[in-house]
């Protein structure tokens, strides 16, 4: 008989090489699993997909809901550090120990079913909310969402964020074959709500066609405001006089109406209060997501790692006033849209300091070398140089350069895939517990 690992690093370790493929969409392994072990809710679901927004919206409704006093479970993935942050529990991270009793449970029912490393830890995770007694679910779908192992639940209100073009290779490459996969996620009878202002008619016509209640941003709810203060208006509900969310970025409000919509769709079972909404705004907190942290030089972290995010991501920089240089910690992974990334951010970039990853399918930092080159972006590392592209083997250090290099007025924006910006977050924690 096979000894089960005994700590929650051992069992990740193991999970990396249980099936052949480390993606491989589909529902019927999981679905077979999540029967066998019992996973069901008796309190409200709601599932959040889309390509990009996914991780701020789920955090608005986790953050707005605590502060309604509610007991609620959300699960993210991928995580920035540490694991245990893909499963909260009233606003704290599970504990190794539970997840490890949760990983024994799927090990022992899945027989000679084959997971994924995702697929394996997504039913952990549901079977340990379904057992933690709570009031509301919030469930951040991976990629895409028809075939998505979330999307094994059925939901109660579904919302996708936004489309844009990523994981081209299995999603599709158009914003109408991407939508479709992320519409598959609505539910007959059941609210949808998009809050991308303009939604793929794929995603309109599959709501429509299963018989979902769509919700479409500009139409069934919208937003208005000016620099103190905004509204939300919904198809029976008004909130007005909010504060802004105290996550930064151009598109925090879209995020946060389709929030609201989906607590609009829910108020007879999770009826929030106007106060609760407002803290919930104002208290929020989502690591990575264009956040700016204290002192000179201004340091900005953010997983923007495709071309809508990028576009974002400079509309951002852009908003944050003058600083006489930029530079940027890049790392990315081969199977993205490099060139789009860089098509965005080149022109708001003086110094790109490039990473290597510690990921087989990582984009080395000489590969993304010669894309900035491709897009007209080269320079000496010379002193005094008004422009420098260099290559660095860790985020770690790429970033102690970028430190040490740049003016307290200047800014460094650290970017691209999660593990550029955990590699960054890592090396800081580092430095403080020294």
């Amino acid at each position: 008989m096979q000894t089960l690992p005994a700590t929650l690093h051992d069992w990740l370790v193991l999970l990396e090489t249980m099936h052949p493929k480390a993606i491989d969409l589909g529902l019927e392994r999981v679905a077979t699993v999540k029967d066998r072990l019992g996973i069901a809710f008796d309190c409200p679901v709601i599932t959040v997909g889309g390509t990009n927004g996914k991780g701020s919206t789920c955090a608005m409704l986790e953050s707005i809901l605590l502060q309604a006093g509610y007991r609620v479970g959300l699960y993210t993935s991928p995580h920035l550090i540490d694991f245990n942050e893909r499963a909260r529990i009233n606003g704290d991270a599970a504990s190794d120990a539970a997840l490890v009793e949760q990983f024994a449970a799927v090990e022992a029912a899945r027989g000679d079913v084959s997971l994924t490393y995702f697929e394996f830890t997504t039913l952990a995770i549901l079977r340990l909310f379904g057992q933690a007694g709570l009031d509301a679910v919030i469930l951040e779908v991976g990629l895409g969402g028809r075939l998505d192992a979330v999307n094994v639940i059925d939901a109660d209100v579904a919302i996708v964020t936004s489309v844009d073009i990523d994981h081209i290779e299995y999603l599709g490459d158009t914003r109408e074959k991407i939508g479709f996969e992320k519409a598959g996620i609505y539910r007959p009878g059941r609210a949808a709500i998009c809050g991308d202002p303009v939604p793929p008619q794929s995603l309109i016509a599959h709501a429509n066609a299963i018989g979902a209640d769509l919700w479409l941003f500009g139409k069934d709810f919208n937003y208005s405001g000016d620099k103190q203060q905004w509204n939300y208006g919904g198809r029976g509900q008004r909130r007005n006089s909010l504060g802004y969310p105290s996550l930064r970025g151009a598109n925090q409000l879209l995020n946060a109406s389709a929030a609201l919509a989906a607590l609009e769709a829910l108020r007879s079972r999770l009826p929030v209060g106007a106060q609760e909404v407002r803290n919930g705004l104002v208290m929020v907190e989502l690591p990575g997501r264009f956040q700016v942290l204290p002192g000179r030089p201004s340091v900005i972290l953010d997983v923007a790692h495709n071309p809508h995010a990028a576009a974002t991501l400079a509309q951002n920089l852009d908003n944050m006033g003058f600083h006489p240089y930029t530079w940027a910690v890049f790392g990315a992974m081969q199977d993205k849209d490099v060139a789009g990334v860089i098509a965005q951010l080149k022109d708001r970039v003086d110094h790109w300091c490039l990473t290597d990853l510690p990921l087989p399918r990582a984009a080395s930092a000489e590969s993304l070398r010669a894309a900035l080159a491709a897009a007209g972006v080269t320079a000496d590392a010379t002193a005094g140089a008004e422009r420098s592209v260099q290559v660095f083997p860790t985020p770690q250090e790429a970033f102690a350069y970028a430190r040490s290099r740049a003016g307290e007025n200047d800014r460094i924006a650290v970017f691209g895939s999660f593990l550029t910006v955990a590699g960054v977050m890592e090396g800081m924690r580092a430095r403080r517990s020294a």
